[in-house]
């Protein structure tokens, strides 16, 4: 099954672009580790998914771009064509002259209505090109205007025109010391509009990505082009083709489909973070050797720990022992609860590893079954020149600090009525602030009990 990406703004573009290279840069590999049989229906596998076929043989990806202003968009589509190894469609982008300001408002009340025809057009060429549609995958970020007021409009109407199809939505959070000085205005907005329409959100923490390409990655002075690649990396650990258990020796056909059925049992509950390990300079790769069991051990560590990388892991943090019945609030200090969790395994080995230890049900909420919240994916073959890899998809309170964090903020502002007077000249009301609080009110709170 196909997925189509719309790439939504400025970062939404760049990020699209990183991710189309990095499962380009995969299945060119030949570093699969693998037999060539398996090699070969990886590869048709990932292309089927994320790419369709020219004639010219050069794979053209299944993305709609979408930002209000022409420079980022051309930016895109020539650095992908100069590569040779794939492109995007020169037909499938939308773009105008001015952007929408970093204004929420402006890109859902004013850009979306006014350009739905064209937007919902373009979507829906890409998806009849598809043999079957798996859904839509959207990458914007949460703090600008276009990515995230425009993101939102653009997601109810992918709601409204494929009642039947998945959306997941990738969101990039801002960075906490901020970009945009109305950004949490906009996130809260964002958030609070996405969780009516999607499945699901895949959530990256532009403070935790820098981190790791600071920590992990070397380097020195970090730019938007090193915090995508590694975003871009992470997503490609978990859309690359992998056999679901109990699926023979086919790869699964809709990762999407797959992916909610796994990670979001409930739709109050529709929050995913995402850990891949390990995660290291290129040059690095050569000289480290990596035993399954220590992955899976970090891997395990930080999800209970919630850590965001496998530096610097709080190994103190223990879950409740079974059977004590200590009411919910006096839970251990930082322990993370899961709702649901999904490794993907990849490289060598993958078939013997013992992934027991993700299925303890003091990991997990009392009202769901661990067997039913517990799934784990595998592939003999390796991803981007990791001989072994893991990551974790996981439902889990692994937001509701920074969550927390963006509607305390945003509330503040908002009782002082600081800069309201941008979003309602564009027609969002003072209800309208409070209706979104209200739903992150409700989802902090849900998550908080588990």
């Amino acid at each position: 099954m196909s997925i189509v990406t719309v790439q939504l703004g400025q970062c939404g573009n760049q990020t699209g672009h990183e991710v189309f290279s990095a499962l380009c840069s995969d299945i060119r590999g030949t570093h699969g580790l693998c037999s060539k049989k398996e090699n070969e229906s990886y590869r048709d596998s990932c292309k089927e998914r994320f790419f369709c076929e020219e004639e010219s043989g050069v794979p053209i990806a299944r993305a709609v771009l979408v930002d209000m202003e022409p420079k980022v968009i051309s930016q895109t589509l020539s650095m992908a064509a100069r590569s040779g190894h794939w492109k995007y469609n020169s037909h499938s982008h939308f773009c105008q002259k001015q952007g929408s300001g970093n204004n929420w408002a402006n890109g859902y009340s004013v850009h979306g209505p006014r350009h739905k025809e064209a937007i919902m057009n373009l979507v829906q060429k890409e998806a009849e090109k598809c043999d079957r549609l798996g859904g839509f995958f959207t990458i914007m970020s949460m703090a600008g205007g276009t990515g995230s007021g425009l993101g939102a409009f653009v997601t109810q109407c992918l709601r409204d025109a494929f009642p039947t199809s998945f959306v997941l939505n990738h969101v990039i959070w801002p960075y906490g010391t901020g970009e945009v000085i109305v950004q949490n205005y906009n996130s809260v907005l964002t958030l609070s509009h996405l969780y009516q329409s999607s499945d699901a959100l895949l959530v990256h923490e532009n403070d935790v990505i820098h981190k790791i390409c600071a920590q992990l990655m070397n380097i020195k002075q970090i730019s938007f082009k090193d915090v995508n690649q590694v975003i871009a990396h992470q997503l490609g650990s978990i859309f690359q083709p992998t056999h679901a258990a109990g699926e023979g020796s086919g790869y699964s056909r809709n990762p999407l489909g797959d992916l909610m059925e796994t990670l979001v049992p409930h739709p109050e509950f529709k929050l995913l973070g995402l850990r891949n390990i390990p995660q290291m300079p290129e040059n690095s790769l050569a000289y480290s050797t990596f035993s399954w069991p220590g992955l899976i051990k970090h891997l395990r560590q930080m999800l209970i720990a919630n850590a965001k990388m496998e530096e610097g892991i709080d190994w103190q943090v223990r879950p409740p022992h079974p059977g004590s019945s200590i009411p919910s609030t006096n839970k251990p200090l930082h322990f993370n609860t899961s709702i649901a969790n999904l490794v993907i395994l990849r490289g060598k080995d993958v078939h013997g590893v013992d992934l027991g230890s993700f299925q303890d049900p003091s990991l997990y909420t009392s009202w769901l079954n661990p067997q039913d919240a517990f799934n784990a994916w595998k592939t003999p073959r390796a991803f981007n020149k990791y001989e072994k890899s893991a990551s974790l998809v996981s439902n889990s309170q692994f937001l509701l600090k920074p969550l927390d964090s963006i509607v305390g903020k945003a509330w503040n502002m908002f009782a002082s009525k600081a800069y309201l007077h941008q979003y309602t000249k564009f027609g969002i009301q003072e209800e309208d602030f409070l209706d979104c609080f209200t739903t992150l009110e409700q989802v902090i709170s849900s998550y908080t009990n588990l």
